[in-house]
């Protein structure tokens, strides 16, 4: 009563059709409009739920091929590793092959002027062994005058020649 008199609730027939036509429209609205527009936010409210579930499936996806990404790289890193340590052990095991057969080589070049030399050497005695063989016999036939028998010149050459041998064995055994 006191809000009629203050003239606040002063019911006209203004407000009652207004009234009526705010709950008919709210009828409407709710028959033909409410249905169409809470599917059309309910489909939206589907679609946002699904591209949120197809974002977390890829972003899961993407971490295990990160992570299969990593294991491969983890891998390669390894067969890389044993790749250089077989090229390291190749390479060593080159070496030391390579080490051997120069060895080897210089060995038989060694061995090989080593038996040159005593080739060389053994020419040379048998050459001063025949010149000194030669020089007795020519000293020989001067002290004696005459020429010796075939058989009486060996002897003499033999008897030289062990004598020489002799003298030179000394004279190494000395030096």
């Amino acid at each position: 009563m006191y809000l009629a008199e203050a003239g606040l609730l002063d019911l006209s027939l203004s407000f009652v059709a207004e009234l009526i036509a705010f709950v008919v429209m709210i009828a409407i609205l709710a028959k033909w409009a409410y249905g169409p527009v809470m599917r059309a936010a309910e489909a939206r409210q589907r679609r946002i739920a699904e591209q949120l579930a197809a974002a977390e499936q890829a972003r899961r996806e993407a971490e295990e091929r990160l992570k299969e990404a990593e294991a491969r790289i983890q891998e390669a890193r390894g067969q890389a590793a044993q790749i250089i340590e077989g090229a390291s052990r190749s390479g060593e095991q080159l070496r030391a092959e390579l080490r051997a057969r120069a060895d080897e080589e210089a060995r038989r070049m060694t061995e090989s002027a080593r038996r040159e030399i005593e080739a060389e050497r053994q020419r040379a005695i048998d050459s001063v062994r025949g010149e000194i063989a030669d020089l007795v016999v020519a000293a020989t036939e001067k002290v004696v005058g005459e020429t010796l028998d075939e058989q009486r010149h060996r002897r003499l050459i033999e008897r030289a020649i062990a004598e020489v041998g002799k003298v030179e064995a000394n004279g190494r055994s000395r030096g």
